[in-house]
């Protein structure tokens, strides 16, 4: 599965830059909401990323998995952090979200690879906008 990091930003951007490009407004208003959520309040990035973490693994989202660790890592969340971040999804998410903790993991495992080889990180972008593309 090595590449798919690479891959699925391209992909994410291809599409994100489609929908946000078609000319309807009200998704570039979600957008721009969504990537608000993320600015530094009174909690940090990294703690609001590893947030939407838990949240996408408990609605089973690949895709949203796979943004969220992207962000965790680029934020600079340590393997472990994530690890306890993903034991609350499957707590909270119960056996269900386990074939989605084995996503995040292969997921994870790519990005700390990639990140160690210096490679750039993830784009500071919305789940869904230009700004932030999830």
């Amino acid at each position: 599965m090595r590449g798919s990091v690479s891959k699925t930003r391209k992909y994410r951007a291809d599409l994100n830059e489609r929908i946000l490009n078609s000319g309807f407004q009200e998704f570039n208003k979600f957008f721009a909401m969504d990537a608000r959520a993320y600015v530094k309040g009174r909690l940090d990035a990294k703690t609001k990323e590893m947030l939407g973490l838990v949240a996408s693994m408990v609605l089973r989202c690949n895709d949203c998995i796979f943004y969220h660790l992207d962000r965790c890592v680029t934020e600079g969340c340590s393997r472990e952090e994530l690890y306890e971040a993903m034991h609350i999804a499957l707590i909270v998410g119960g056996s269900i979200v386990i074939p989605h903790l084995r996503y995040g993991f292969q997921m994870l495992d790519e990005l700390m690879s990639e990140d160690t080889r210096g490679s750039s990180p993830a784009p500071r972008h919305s789940h869904a906008s230009s700004v932030r593309k999830r």
